[in-house]
């Protein structure tokens, strides 16, 4: 059995734009852009990046809540995106979703209990009411919910609460992944250790393995293993967490730990502040997508789209900084010794 539970290779999500009074399609958002990466049975890796990235809209394809443009999906070894209805019926069992905002993601004309019930009925988990009730409030108090709580409704929750129901919901199909979506960035910081918390005990119980999206670094390095980095679609950074937080290579990573605050308000350093705003994923520059805002950027940028390519044993980079990135297999310090970076624009902080 193969150490990797889930290989995403070159996967696509790809929303048309249409216009005119016959919808003609003129364009496509390019939400996720060719992302590959594998998560090792028990293991978290973090996925995080700028709002409207796509890291969202990674996890919803894998999961083909949304049908990928194209790629490949594999769990365990069996292809997901090719995979016949009945049979991903049954795989839902395997990979569930912990959705990032717990008051839209509930219904509110059923009880907790009622919600879970039904889980259980249809998957035919349980086959008498004894034995669902049970594995009912046996979810609520593994969650750290009271047992009584299965006959309230949605609204009588706070937020925390609920986001443990929507964990309790996930948790109720025995599955083996799970797509943490922002779980905790609806919460209050207070609640969202406790959820955190929560997380990491379940996966040490239950041997379970996380997909966490979020865009809160510090969060990422308390719950994660391995961290990927996602910028207009694509990924330009994976490797641990350590070396991630320690050595940073990708320019957009640097940009994004040196803004992540710092408890010690005597602490200086320097902070990178980029310049422009985020493209747009329909219309993403040529080149390198990050070299408009790049302090780094060289003439080479807006021709020569890199390759995400293993720099270093687990760690991956996209930048043509470093050698194995260049399409060409040209070494990169022979094609960039002519050139001259932008200065990095730098604020004490």
């Amino acid at each position: 059995m193969s150490d990797n539970l889930l290989e995403v290779s070159h996967l696509k999500k790809y929303f048309p734009i249409k216009r005119g009074i016959f919808s003609k399609t003129v364009g496509h958002v390019k939400a996720v852009d060719d992302v590959s990466f594998t998560i090792r049975r028990g293991e978290t890796l973090g996925l995080v990046g700028e709002s409207g990235c796509g890291k969202t809209t990674t996890g919803r394809a894998i999961l083909r809540l949304i049908e990928p443009s194209g790629g490949s999906v594999k769990f365990e070894g069996e292809e997901v995106t090719t995979m016949q209805p009945h049979r991903l019926r049954e795989l839902r069992r395997e990979m569930q979703i912990i959705f990032q905002d717990p008051y839209s993601s509930l219904n509110p004309r059923i009880t907790v209990g009622g919600m879970l019930t039904e889980i259980l009925k249809v998957h035919k988990l349980r086959k008498t009411e004894a034995e669902i009730r049970d594995r009912v409030n046996e979810l609520l108090e593994t969650v750290g919910l009271n047992p009584l709580h299965a006959r309230r409704y949605p609204h009588e929750f706070s937020g925390g609460q609920r986001q443990r129901i929507g964990i309790a919901r996930a948790l109720s199909v025995e599955p083996k992944f799970i797509v943490c979506d922002e779980p905790v960035s609806a919460l209050d910081v207070s609640i969202q250790s406790q959820v955190l918390n929560l997380l990491m005990d379940l996966q040490r119980r239950l041997g379970l393995t996380y997909l966490f999206i979020a865009h809160d670094l510090s969060v990422v390095k308390h719950i994660s293993d391995r961290v990927a980095v996602m910028y207009l679609g694509e990924i330009v950074e994976l490797t641990d967490y350590k070396t991630l937080y320690d050595g940073p290579k990708a320019p957009y990573t640097e940009a994004l730990l040196s803004a992540v605050p710092i408890a010690n308000p005597r602490a200086k350093r320097s902070r990178i502040v980029l310049t422009g705003d985020v493209p747009s994923p329909a219309n993403v520059p040529t080149g390198c997508y990050f070299h408009p805002r790049c302090p780094k950027a060289f003439a080479d940028c807006s021709t020569v789209h890199p390759l995400l390519a293993e720099d270093e044993p687990d760690h991956t980079v996209r930048c043509i900084l470093y050698p194995h990135s260049w399409p060409d297999g040209t070494k990169a310090p022979e094609r960039i010794a002519s050139g001259r970076p932008r200065a990095v624009a730098e604020a004490t902080v």
